[in-house]
């Protein structure tokens, strides 16, 4: 029994390691240009995602898609750590600091 409890509890332990939060230094800019690879200013990423693409976060090569995008409108065209839960290319967050 003592078996089955301790594995039990190391299985539940592996399993919730990724439902923690990440940190991220990155910079947030548009789908679009993202996409295509080109850097963009403050104004153009702004311009960018008021014309409806979706902010996405850009950590080196990466480019991470948010499920919650509206936490990064403000925050569109600077670096930014970016606390947040990754799942699969998808990047939760929790919260943005410049």
């Amino acid at each position: 029994m003592k078996k089955l409890v301790a594995l039990a509890t190391l299985a539940l332990t592996f399993s919730t390691v990724g439902a923690y939060a990440e940190s991220f230094k990155g910079f947030v800019s548009d789908s679009m240009c993202a996409a295509k690879g080109k850097s963009n200013t403050a104004d153009c990423a702004a311009k960018c995602i008021k014309g409806g693409s979706a902010p996405v976060l850009v950590v080196g090569d990466k480019v991470y898609k948010v499920t919650n995008p509206d936490t990064l409108i403000p925050h569109a065209g600077h670096n930014v750590t970016v606390e947040g839960t990754l799942k699969g290319e998808s990047l939760t967050v929790a919260s943005v600091k410049m």
